[in-house]
């Protein structure tokens, strides 16, 4: 047990942005349970006395304030701090809670170009469903999104595609990247600019999706990861994951409990630990079928992170997910950049009718999906978790998944053994 411990350690010892996000998650959630904001100080107060008193030491006794023996003293008075900040900012979150703030003015013209691209939307040739579709899938607009359509989309699993996510930045930042990819990437300048450039159109596009957490989520991520390879590094994917989560938190501790942000996260963690584990499974060298086995592999990691959240949530999960993530997920690839160049180009653009033409066939192909899909008998299975069961079927399946990768025996019965625990607790 103390290797698997050992393991641990030297794990999150490589990814230095999973130890803050520990710490930040620590106080805030101390912050909500047990308001400690008072109390908190008392951290600081450690902390600095520590600090200063560390320079006063004889040498002899101490190898100095900084020294490489004593990182683990300095590891605790960093965590110390960072908890006590944690408390601090939760703290003022709350209390800017209960302010009505109006939305601000970056908000308010993020709102107004939003305004002006859907409605460019009025000059194609489709229904109101496939206008609410489109305008919700490109910019977030979800005006005119009725409860129908949304319900529509949960039956067939593809409720991700009417929240601007990852899959849509994931999606303009690789359009983006085909675009520039003329420029050549061995000259420093132009490997400089590309970075910028590509920096700057995601974020705008994050911008006109009215800043949404889960587009900022993967805004962040892919900043830190393109600042990674731009300072020639090979970024750490669960590191950059973190590293966003915590400067979300940061930002806003509140984030936590939000909905879209747990999904989101949930789903992006699954992807990045299940996704290539499932693509080995088979071993597939013709790239024509490895793309749909590895999108395949995504959908299927995705819906298992997020599996028991939906039914904490929503009470149901899609079962014919697997019939219509494939198709659609490619055809929402060429649907979304597709519809975002029609809305940003002028109208007197030679070619924009066919472009038209193209967006219009595909909103009615994906329209036609779902609403097949959504008819079927039996197409979502419903089953309502708690809170205590949502928490420890996720302690559960972490134990088997690492049971699976270690061949630790003790995990599986450990796994077991939380199954019994929600048994017990469904039987009380």
């Amino acid at each position: 047990m103390s290797n698997d411990r050992g393991a641990v350690v030297n794990e999150i010892r490589k990814r230095p942005f999973v130890r803050p996000l520990i710490f930040w998650l620590t106080g805030t959630l101390l912050q909500v349970c047990f308001p400690l904001q008072a109390f908190s100080i008392i951290l600081f107060a450690f902390a600095v006395i520590f600090t200063v008193l560390s320079f006063f030491v004889p040498k002899q006794i101490h190898p100095g304030p900084f020294a490489y023996s004593t990182r683990w003293v300095w590891g605790g008075v960093f965590a110390f701090l960072l908890v006590f900040l944690s408390i601090q900012r939760t703290s003022l979150a709350e209390r800017q809670l209960g302010d009505k703030a109006e939305p601000g003015l970056l908000l308010v013209k993020a709102l107004e170009i939003q305004e002006t691209m859907v409605n460019k939307l009025d000059l194609l040739d489709l229904s109101d469903e496939e206008k609410s579709v489109l305008a919700t899938i490109t910019v977030n607009y979800r005006r005119y999104m009725t409860r129908d359509v949304n319900k529509q989309f949960s039956v067939v699993g593809l409720s991700h595609l009417l929240s601007v996510s990852g899959f849509h930045v994931a999606i303009v930042s690789a359009f983006i990247g085909l675009l520039l990819s003329f420029m050549p990437g061995r000259i420093a300048f132009f490997y400089c600019l590309k970075y910028l450039l590509m920096i700057l159109f995601i974020w705008m596009f994050t911008y006109m999706t009215g800043l949404a957490t889960a587009a900022v989520r993967s805004a962040v991520m892919i900043s830190i990861y393109l600042t990674g390879r731009m300072l020639r590094r090979r970024p750490d994917k669960y590191n950059t994951l973190a590293g966003a989560a915590f400067c979300m938190l940061v930002y806003n501790p509140f984030y936590l409990f939000d909905i879209g942000f747990q999904l989101s996260y949930m789903a992006v963690l699954f992807i990045l630990y299940l996704q290539p584990r499932f693509s080995n499974l088979l071993e597939i060298k013709n790239p024509l079928l490895a793309s749909p086995w590895n999108t395949l592999a995504v959908t299927v990691s995705a819906q298992t992170g997020t599996l028991f959240l939906c039914f904490f949530y929503f009470g149901q999960s899609s079962l014919v997910f697997l019939f219509t993530n494939l198709f659609l997920s490619l055809l929402a690839t060429l649907l979304i950049p597709a519809t975002l160049l029609w809305m940003l180009i002028p109208s007197w653009m030679p070619g924009l009718g066919y472009l038209g033409i193209a967006v219009e066939a595909m909103a009615n192909s994906l329209m036609w999906v779902v609403n097949r899909f959504a008819a079927i008998p039996g197409a979502t299975v419903s089953v309502r978790f708690d809170l205590f069961t949502m928490l420890f079927s996720y302690i559960a399946l972490g134990l088997f998944l690492i049971y699976v990768q270690a061949r630790r025996y003790w995990m599986l019965f450990a796994a077991l053994a939380v199954l019994f625990i929600i048994l017990c607790w469904h039987l009380k």
